[in-house]
């Protein structure tokens, strides 16, 4: 089975990889061809690269190879506090050097990828040839993504019934495609979500949520370690990965080779992996990118200093460039030994995770006996207030809609207005990590009214005045 096990005292993971090779390994790559490492979009894995694994341009020219990161598709993982970017990024630099790939072309896409990109050429530049970043986003969330993702959370992980899941989904995938209205594409997204992260299994769901919502930016010294080719591809109008923060990140590598580039494509919103025209253009212009790198082998060779050598290496450097002394001495045999999270966000992303994981067991499974989603979600009965339009609109009858569509005539819908400049502080993160353990179904009491109403007005005014008090 195509598994890389990581195993230390105090973690344990298990990578799934998929290649474009004959055997489904990366025994049978041809050593003539350049390798690519693909790591997926959020929320999603290694089977939604599909429309870049059967592109010609791309499988015919290169190897290809993809990870399930943490808490995503197949790759078994414990839960853990201290789980961020530089983690993923000690994943991938293991993973890299326990199969003997080469040095490698990255393409990574959105959030979580291209901050364990760049952290894993910052760190292990020997393994990387050339980096390309599709949908940069902002150092630190937004406030109004960092919001919304909260609320979402709340629906997703204790959602009660097939209504209440599908509602979530809906919602997610609204977020995430920005208003593209394609009901295949929503009905394929739902029932993947009802299989990797159903109510039963929200600690993955919350882990990658802290990992995201609690990021922190990458210094100036970081980013200058990067020295390989790097290729920036964005959106246009992507609301929750804003252009402007693309170009930032572009001034910001200073020493990447021959200037790092930026290729905004049109009229994109969000999503270019997953929708169909966005995920071409990302393959012609990541073609026409490698096309003008020098032509790279993939022959396995061992590397000149074990595994446990380089990763010691790497912790070093690391520590020296956070300003952390004592993290050289951390076990190099431990992906989580390159977390940068502090001792107070570890111990409030342990308490997030062991909040959810109370009656967990206990909690809604959207699939049937065979492990198959029940229906699809275009198969659901639309006969309710609460399943909403494509422009996010509800209704009861017939009249109200009318209304509605009498209305838009005669005035042009707008787009959502959100602030692209407002980033989460440390103070923001950190009153949304407490919010997230105190949140419960059962949090609001329900006032059973007993005997007589002046008796309860009177009681109710007893144990009012003992709280003034």
């Amino acid at each position: 089975m195509p598994y890389i096990d990581i195993p230390s005292k105090d973690d344990y993971v298990s990578l799934w990889y998929i290649t474009n090779s004959v055997h489904g390994n990366v025994g049978s790559f041809d050593p003539n061809k350049p390798t690519v490492i693909l790591l997926h979009p959020l929320f999603l894995d290694s089977s939604w690269l599909t429309r870049h694994f059967e592109d010609s341009r791309l499988s015919e020219e290169n190897n290809l190879i993809a990870f399930d990161q943490r808490m995503n598709g197949k790759t078994r993982s414990r839960p853990s506090g201290a789980h961020d970017c530089y983690v993923e990024a000690a994943d991938l630099a293991f993973a890299c050097q326990t199969l003997l790939l080469p040095p490698c072309h990255i393409l990574a896409f959105e959030c979580v990828s291209v901050n364990a990109a760049l952290r894993l050429t910052a760190l292990w530049p020997e393994l990387v040839l050339s980096l390309t970043l599709c949908d940069v986003p902002p150092p630190t969330e937004l406030k109004w993504v960092f919001n919304a993702y909260d609320e979402l959370l709340q629906l997703w992980c204790y959602a009660q019934d097939l209504d209440s899941f599908e509602h979530a989904g809906n919602e997610v995938v609204n977020f995430m495609t920005q208003g593209y209205d394609d009901l295949d594409l929503k009905d394929e997204l739902i029932a993947y979500w009802e299989r990797s992260t159903p109510p039963t299994k929200r600690l993955r769901i919350v882990e990658l949520v802290n990992i995201m919502l609690n990021r922190t930016p990458l210094k100036s010294r970081e980013l200058a370690c990067i020295t390989c080719p790097v290729l920036i591809i964005q959106g246009e109008t992507t609301l929750t990965a804003p252009l402007k923060y693309a170009e930032k990140l572009k001034h910001h590598l200073v020493n990447a080779k021959d200037g790092a580039r930026l290729y905004v494509v049109r009229g994109a919103n969000a999503c270019l992996t997953i929708l169909p025209g966005s995920a071409s253009i990302v393959n012609q212009v990541f073609a026409k990118f490698l096309a003008s790198q020098p032509l790279a082998r993939s022959d396995f060779i061992t590397p000149p200093t074990s595994i446990f050598d380089r990763m010691k290496t790497a912790l070093v450097k690391l520590a020296d460039l956070v300003g952390e002394p004592e993290m050289a001495s951390r076990d190099p045999r431990s992906s989580l030994s390159f977390s940068c999270v502090t001792p107070e966000v570890v111990k409030s992303q342990l308490a997030t995770l062991n909040f959810y994981k109370k009656d967990i067991e206990h909690a809604y499974c959207p699939l049937g006996r065979d492990g198959r989603p029940l229906r699809k979600y275009s198969e659901r009965q639309n006969f309710h207030w609460f399943h909403a339009d494509r422009h996010g609109w509800s209704y009861v009858d017939s009249e109200i809609a009318a209304a509605q569509k009498k209305y838009k005539r005669r005035s042009p819908e707008r787009g959502p207005s959100v602030n692209t400049s407002d980033l989460v502080t440390n103070e923001v993160a950190q009153d949304g990590r407490m919010r997230r353990t105190t949140f419960s179904p059962s949090s609001v009491d329900k006032l059973v009214v007993r005997g007589s109403i002046t008796k309860v007005v009177a009681s109710q005014g007893v144990a009012l005045s003992k709280v003034v008090l």
